[in-house]
């Protein structure tokens, strides 16, 4: 099997790199569409987790055209990722999820644009539900965004609201961030900001990613020409307090990593009483396990405190000044806001 750490494969353009863990029902269901619909410029890379199911085995048997890395543990999906790509030279990268279903021509427009704009450096396709197929997918939708609290949010979804696609966000875009599951990027940046942060093990790893790529002065973009079509909550369920207690924590990470310094205490100083509240209703639902973790998640920060603001490096002020100014919080809860269309919202 590959070794750990010593680039194997050179691939000229693209490579496309799904990283599985325990994936087998997923790989079976979507790499077919994936070899059909594979760009010449590219190559198909599975990057093994140490899966304990049938996953290598259905690989080496079904899709033989498909390389395999196994790397030696499950570090998540940063150190998962990070692991890899150190053994794969291409000029991009898409970070793949196994639960993604791609389309025909998925790849060439969103090629097009990095190969046209040398300053964007990541591009997302858009993001549409695998189950509810005219409706966007929670996880990246038309192209994420920010509030000035750290709040994510997209175009086609807001909170747990989701737009129906009705090719109203079908404009190729500027974003803040751009989704994890199906991420394209330039492998020079992906390296040059050594890759995901380890620290964040699995969920808003592509937020602080996208925040420290536009930090040293390049673009995030979404290119809704490309259409794929995502299952999500694969690995961990949407109900899941691991999912939660993620969420929380590493939402708290990006803040400190990310935030010019001028803004950490006044946006600290309203973040967690949010949190708090936000373990209240998770109470009053019932749903003792994620309060818990919202908890548990603010005590992992604290302890962590001093680790990630070590890591703050590249700050620009003027990012900040491209996130949204209002409470999207606010906004959703108590002005009724559902939608917003990459300007305003409605």
């Amino acid at each position: 099997m590959l070794s750990l750490h010593s680039k194997f494969f050179v691939v000229t353009k693209l490579a496309i790199v799904i990283l599985n863990w325990n994936g087998q029902k997923f790989l079976a269901e979507f790499l077919p569409f994936l070899i059909q619909f594979k760009p010449a410029y590219s190559e198909i890379i599975v990057a093994d987790n140490a899966s304990t199911d049938n996953s290598i085995n259905l690989i080496k048997t079904n899709f033989p055209s498909v390389k395999i890395i196994q790397n030696k543990e499950n570090g998540g999906f940063s150190k998962g990722y990070n692991d890899a790509l150190t053994q794969i030279e291409a000029e991009y990268y898409c970070l793949l999820n196994s639960d993604v279903e791609v389309t025909e021509n998925w790849a060439d427009p969103i090629i097009s644009i990095l190969d046209n704009n040398p300053k964007v450096a990541v591009v997302q396709p858009k993001l549409l539900s695998y189950s509810n197929r005219d409706q966007f997918e929670y996880a990246g939708a038309s192209g994420g965004f920010i509030d000035y609290l750290g709040y994510p949010f997209c175009r086609g979804r807001f909170f747990e609201s989701l737009e129906n696609d009705e090719k109203q966000y079908d404009d190729a875009m500027e974003v803040f961030w751009a989704t994890g599951a199906a991420l394209f990027v330039r492998s020079s940046v992906y390296h040059s900001l050594n890759g995901l942060d380890e620290d964040f093990f699995a969920h808003m790893e592509e937020i602080d990613f996208c925040w420290r790529v536009k930090n040293s002065g390049y673009k995030i973009m979404v290119e809704p020409k490309s259409v794929v079509y995502h299952v999500g909550g694969g690995t961990l369920p949407k109900n899941s307090s691991i999912k939660t207690y993620l969420n929380f924590r590493n939402n708290l990470f990006l803040l400190l990593k990310n935030l010019p310094k001028t803004k950490l205490l006044p946006v600290f100083l309203l973040r967690f009483p949010l949190d708090h509240i936000a373990a209240l209703f998770f109470f009053v639902q019932g749903h003792w396990r994620d309060t818990w973790a919202v908890y548990r998640a603010q005590l992992s920060f604290l302890r962590q405190f001093r680790k990630i603001k070590q890591k703050r490096n590249i700050i620009n002020d003027n990012i900040y000044l491209q996130t949204f100014k209002k409470s999207i919080v606010f906004q959703h809860y108590v002005k009724k806001k559902t939608k917003f269309n990459g300007k305003e919202l409605k």
